[in-house]
């Protein structure tokens, strides 16, 4: 969602320009402290009778930042191969009173602007930290870097990739861990159509097929399609384009550029879960164990599930409605399954839940969760992930705007 960047003193902006090593400060956590057991907060869970789920607890001392450091909205989240938490938050979604320090002269005690990507220790310290246009090179004049960022997807290549919804980010970029450009799909300032191969339309989300070596993403906030793109080779083209069900994404594109007012809006269709056409924010895109393909049509209150068929091409296979009734913002904001593979978690931003199913039928077994602000609960749930040890982890945009940790609890 995008919203008006603030205009950051310059010597604030520097620090999403270069790379950030935090170690940490003695006077503020000593050994002993980052070492101790947290205590968990209870979240509020609704079972349905008799099925057995995954239990949680909130860790609401996770994670632990600079003292002068704030998040704005948190839009991007990823769990790596080595269980390192990547997000990817907005600075430009803080106000001047939340960033008085970083005024010219400084205004208040606390606080600036913390880098648009951090990555995040298991125990929750402070990893890496970079971001802003120094990390992206000019094309045709234009710097690469999102003006508003949106989706994170971290792959087993260690390559960080990061797409925007703001005006003109019609591209996909990835970096190495340390915030080195690799390479980008699509290119800002250029978008055309749902039928183009070469361009993207504020793309919302993205994963990596290792298997075969493309780039999927959900091309949604502009665009409305998935679209798959050959990133092995220097010109980067979708090999497939594909809208609801599977069809040639032939509906209609956003007419004009996206802004965080338009998520309330009612659609001009309306809320159809059997909508022939993707709903105008195709949200998130992930792949299960089995190849199985998810995509979050938002606004329809639906996933629709796709896999590749013999010949790498991909195919529709189900259309799942999820809490079908529910108006204004939509449900199905991310995707995210249990490192067994047993269980589906799909995040709800209209109700504040996750709601998790069985993977592999499908069937509803309850929710974790409700709208607010305390531990276990969410303004505008927006990403979720999972480590391998089942912890879950969730973002929150608007004025969430934080990233919370899950312990996985067992399942009962």
């Amino acid at each position: 969602m995008r919203i008006n960047r603030l205009k950051i003193p310059l010597f604030v902006s520097a620090i999403f320009a270069v790379q950030f090593a935090y170690a940490g400060s003695p006077e503020r956590e000593s050994e002993s402290n980052a070492n101790a057991v947290r205590p968990l907060v209870d979240i509020v869970s609704y079972p349905v009778s008799g099925k057995a789920m995954p239990r949680f607890k909130v860790d609401a001392g996770w994670p632990t930042l600079p003292e002068t450091w704030i998040l704005g909205q948190v839009s991007g989240l990823s769990v790596d191969q080595y269980d390192y938490v990547w997000i990817l938050q907005r600075p430009n979604s803080l106000g001047r009173t939340d960033i008085g320090l970083a005024a010219s002269p400084p205004s208040a005690l606390c606080c600036e602007p913390a880098p648009h990507v951090i990555r995040f220790t298991p125990e929750g310290k402070v990893d890496k930290a970079w971001g802003g246009e120094a990390h992206t090179p000019a094309i045709d004049g234009v710097n690469q870097w999102p003006a508003n960022v949106h989706g994170l997807y971290v792959d087993d290549n260690d390559s960080v990739w990061i797409a925007g919804n703001g005006k003109g980010d019609h591209v996909s970029v990835s970096f190495t861990f340390d915030g080195e450009f690799i390479k980008a799909a699509g290119v800002r300032g250029k978008t055309n159509g749902n039928m183009d191969r070469k361009t993207l339309g504020n793309p919302a989300d993205m994963y990596m097929d290792p298997i075969h070596n493309e780039l999927v993403v959900a091309d949604g906030y502009i665009n409305a399609r998935i679209a798959s793109f050959d990133v092995s080779s220097t010109n980067v083209v979708a090999t497939q384009v594909l809208g609801a069900y599977g069809k040639p994404p032939l509906g209609p594109t956003r007419e004009g550029d996206f802004d965080q007012s338009q998520a309330t809006k009612p659609q001009k269709q309306g809320i159809d879960p059997q909508n022939p056409l993707f709903g105008n924010i195709v949200h998130c895109i992930n792949q299960d164990r089995d190849g199985f393909i998810y995509v979050c049509d938002r606004r329809n209150n639906r996933l629709q599930i796709f896999k590749r068929n013999d010949n790498g091409d991909i195919e529709f296979v189900k259309n799942f409605a999820v809490r079908p009734e529910t108006g204004g913002l939509g449900t199905a904001t991310d995707v995210a399954f249990s490192p067994d593979g047993k269980f589906l978690y799909v995040a709800d931003m209209m109700n504040g839940r996750i709601w998790i199913y069985d993977r592999q039928t499908h069937e509803l077994l309850g929710s974790i969760g409700k709208n607010g602000r305390y531990p276990g609960e969410f303004i505008w749930l927006h990403s979720i992930d999972t480590d391998s040890e089942g912890n879950l982890f969730t973002t929150e945009v608007n004025t969430g705007r934080r990233v919370q940790k899950l312990v996985f609890q067992g399942v009962e």
